[in-house]
């Protein structure tokens, strides 16, 4: 089966309530009569509500940048599951290489994350990377085996289109560096092999795996006619209406 490629913006701590409501509606815009891919934005927290307005009974599909594990309790900071699906948000970021480099978040609390948010009906894009120290150390594939199978751990998966992955290189984020596509390909194959370990091989190879990293109008089309990229994971290029439409819109 043909897997749906999937275009997320991911607009981290970014837009007033006025620009996201602005930016949402030109994605809603860019989006319309598309039936081959699927789209997907993730707004700050502060914006989630005024966003599900927008791009209400439209194909754009609106995530969250985190996600706690548990239903409801002192978890001073952090969303609830059912929080988020109270504004139809059906989808939320995890384990994003900032979350793991700069908050410290290990494996564990991002399987707990994963967990959680399968439970309630979230689907989650576990993200997993290499910085650019572990690469040239020659440890690119034992980091992602280590993040892939830990953020999964324990998890059953048995609706491909419920889990989204995305490899993001730590060492190409914002940085205008990007994977080449032999290298992005060769990340996404190893990973892919990985899942067909770990679940029936019918589940794995319908499993979507995204690259993100300084993806941008000029390198999308490239990147995305690998066989094992079936979709971007994009940062500060999602935050601008035109270049983001041009990603949507990839070739």
């Amino acid at each position: 089966m043909q897997r749906i490629p999937l275009i997320a913006g991911n607009w981290k701590m970014h837009t007033s309530l006025g620009e996201a409501r602005a930016l949402a509606g030109a994605v809603v815009s860019a989006c319309e009569g598309l039936t081959d891919r699927e789209v997907m934005i993730a707004p700050p927290f502060t914006a989630l509500a005024t966003v599900a307005e927008v791009v209400r009974g439209s194909q754009v599909r609106l995530a969250a940048q985190n996600v706690c594990w548990e239903e409801q309790g002192a978890f001073t900071g952090e969303i609830a599951p059912g929080m988020l699906r109270e504004l139809e948000c059906r989808m939320a970021i995890i384990g994003h290489s900032e979350r793991r480099q700069i908050f410290g978040e290990s494996d564990g609390l991002i399987n707990r994350r994963v967990a959680g948010a399968m439970r309630f009906g979230i689907t989650p894009v576990l993200c997993f990377g290499e910085t650019l120290a572990e690469r040239e150390s020659g440890q690119t594939m034992a980091v992602l085996e280590r993040q892939v199978r830990g953020g999964l751990a324990g998890i059953s998966v048995v609706e491909p289109a419920g889990m989204v992955l995305a490899y993001e290189p730590v060492w190409a984020i914002g940085t205008g560096k990007t994977a080449s596509e032999e290298q992005a390909q060769e990340a996404h194959e190893f990973v892919r092999n990985l899942l067909f370990e770990m679940y029936e091989k019918s589940i794995a190879r319908q499993m979507r795996i995204l690259y993100g990293g300084s993806v941008n109008s000029g390198n999308v089309d490239a990147l995305l006619r690998q066989p094992d990229i079936d979709g971007a994971l994009v940062g500060g290029a999602s935050l601008k209406a035109d270049s983001f439409e041009r990603i949507i819109h990839f070739r």
